[in-house]
């Protein structure tokens, strides 16, 4: 689990919010709570509470670099403790986001310099529970989102709570929180 403090960027998919439902009937705690469905840019980001002007900077520029996204998620993977939606519309947003702060290595490192854009669905649990989530989500696909903008996100003592929202080609961003 992650600490208080943690932060991430990370682009909601409110339409794929379906397949994290399926796997929450199968077994809730396969779902990690407090974000709605999301593809994973960087994590963990820079430390909350106090983000400087420079770096909020950066993320708007960086979003600003990409024109709204159309996402069409169709390839589910399965593997040991993991089920996840490839989501390659956006890897050059999470791959742009990790050139761009290249001292933070996504996910601590565990997969890698260039981890594959994916919307998680459900992380642990047996073989068996992960295999009832798939033949759960399978139906549902094809899944089409439109990512909109990039979010910072913060895990506070009330859950994760939106920090900014970058709007992708620019367009004014908002901060939150």
């Amino acid at each position: 689990m992650p600490e208080l403090g943690t932060t991430a960027l990370v682009i909601l998919l409110p339409a794929a919010e379906p397949v994290l439902a399926a796997a929450r009937r199968v077994d809730p705690a396969l779902v990690r709570p407090g974000l709605p469905a999301h593809v994973t840019a960087l994590y963990p980001f820079l430390p909350d509470p106090s983000p400087s002007e420079e770096v909020l900077e950066a993320v708007r520029a960086l979003a600003a670099g990409f024109p709204p996204l159309e996402v069409r998620l169709t390839e589910l993977v399965v593997a040991p403790g993991f089920v996840s939606l490839a989501a390659p519309a956006l890897q050059a947003v999470a791959d742009a986001v990790c050139a761009r702060w290249p001292g933070i290595l996504p996910y601590g490192g565990r997969f890698g310099p260039r981890p594959v854009a994916h919307l998680t669905v459900a992380m642990g649990g047996s073989d068996e529970a992960l295999a009832r989530v798939a033949d759960e989500v399978r139906p549902l696909l094809p899944l089409t989102d439109r990512a909109e903008s990039l979010q910072w996100v913060a895990l506070t003592d009330r859950g994760w709570e939106p920090r900014l929202s970058a709007p992708f080609g620019g367009g004014g961003d908002r901060p939150l929180g």
